[in-house]
């Protein structure tokens, strides 16, 4: 893949359902419309910086696996063992489940789905998506160019709309906000949902080996694709605000239709709603598109039980992919999509996840410092951008682990879960 499918990547699976669904997770935390847009911004900003990390150690090391080797050079092999662990029980297989049951309440707009509907619906997207996947690399970025390019496209429509014949909202409507405090908890968790629509910024770095030029075509893809996507989130939920006021933007469970059938009636809430089901596939195929090379190279380096390992890191004699380790995850994530809610999946996700970019950050500062360490590019501004993005991972974290201490120990836990295994397997490996 060249820079197009790359950015393509970037740009689609950060650009997925959640920006559609997440301002109502965040207006219910933060409900002033200054005080929401300051989250999206800081949320971007915290984004740009890490995709900076990882542009620089993507340099470094392009190889598949993307965070997964980081953490292995920069920390230790136990360190990206835990993360790869933690990607299929947990992380990774949580944002393909959390992604697909948006999908599938914006199916819901159209065809009148219960609870278990809504989770059919999820379970058939993640098995159609991931069979695409199953088929080649080349199909499933040509699906991410496409739908990309469709779902940018989109989006501009609608801001221009919004701009030529766009009304604001009522103002005795609103809601009446409290006074801004920026170092509140709610704060906090606000960023943190906003993350969550954010994520997926690294995974472009996991098809590394399939990528031409990854040295130069990957760092140019996260810079490229998370300006554009701050630009994207920011942009879009000033509009949502514009249109809708603050009472029925909370109480929305598809806020972005609700904004375009305010504009324009019926026929654009529609239309809203085939975006979102579009931009849910973008966001579906590039993270499980991620996924399986990570696991793959896990079996390469017989980091997984022997018998495991060997199934795992199987390639398809036809396709050349690797089927098993995208069967495997399918199979996961649709159980997480049967047996989990949506808010429980993105708030595991966040936590786990920004645990480990924290010790990704703290690897980036010790492989500095190695003198066989030069990667093609290099982050400006020298230790500031990662000290930064160090510590809103520190902030971040800390603010999940202070409102819901029982659920943030229970995965932690779970991640520890895999040390014996590690120990068992891998260090009989030589690790």
């Amino acid at each position: 893949m060249g820079l197009l499918p790359v950015s393509a990547i970037a740009v689609g699976t950060i650009i997925g359902a959640s920006i559609f669904v997440q301002p109502t997770e965040i207006a219910r935390l933060v409900p002033s419309v200054p005080g929401t847009l300051l989250v999206w911004l800081t949320a971007g900003v915290l984004t740009l910086c890490g995709a900076l990390v990882c542009a620089e150690l993507a340099a470094a090391y392009p190889q598949s696996g993307g965070v997964y080797v980081f953490l292995r050079e920069g920390v230790s092999p136990l360190a990206g063992f835990l993360w790869g662990w933690a990607m299929f029980w947990s992380a990774h297989t949580g944002i393909i489940a959390a992604s697909s049951v948006v999908l599938a309440r914006y199916v819901a707009y159209f065809v009148p789905l219960g609870d278990t509907g809504i989770r059919a619906t999820a379970i058939a997207a993640i098995l159609a998506v991931s069979a695409v996947n199953y088929i080649g690399v080349r199909q499933s970025g040509v699906l991410q160019s496409v739908v990309t390019i469709a779902k940018l496209a989109a989006i501009a429509i609608l801001l221009l709309l919004v701009v030529v014949v766009g009304k604001p909202a009522p103002a005795t409507q609103a809601v009446a906000a409290a006074p801004l405090d920026l170092w509140s908890l709610p704060m906090v968790l606000a960023v943190g949902a906003g993350l969550f629509a954010y994520g997926g910024w690294h995974q472009v770095t996991y098809t590394a080996e399939e990528t031409r030029d990854p040295e130069r075509t990957i760092p140019l893809a996260l810079l490229f694709g998370t300006l554009i996507v701050t630009a994207c989130y920011f942009a879009l939920n000033a509009a949502y605000f514009y249109l809708l006021p603050m009472s029925k933007v909370i109480a929305s469970t598809h806020v972005a239709a609700d904004a375009a059938e305010t504009m324009l009636g019926a026929r654009a809430g529609t239309a809203v709603s085939l975006l979102v089901i579009v931009s849910s596939v973008g966001v579906l195929n590039g993270v499980i598109l991620a996924g399986p090379r990570v696991y793959l190279e896990m079996a390469r380096e017989r980091l997984l039980v022997p018998w495991v390992g060997r199934w795992v890191g199987k390639i398809h004699p036809q396709f050349h992919t690797p089927h098993v380790a995208i069967t495997l995850q399918a199979t996961w994530a649709c159980v997480l999509v049967a047996t989990g809610t949506y808010r429980d999946l993105f708030t595991r996700v966040v936590y786990t996840e920004w645990l480990f970019f924290a010790l990704m950050t703290i690897g980036l500062f010790r492989l500095r410092r190695r003198a066989d360490y030069q990667p093609r590019y290099k982050m400006w501004g020298g230790p500031v951008i990662p000290l930064f993005f160090l510590i809103g991972c520190v902030i971040v974290v800390g603010g999940h682990v202070a409102a819901q201490p029982r659920q943030c120990l229970e995965g932690f836990l779970f991640v520890l879960a895999g040390l014996p295994v590690y120990y068992l397997w891998a260090r009989r490996s030589g690790f």
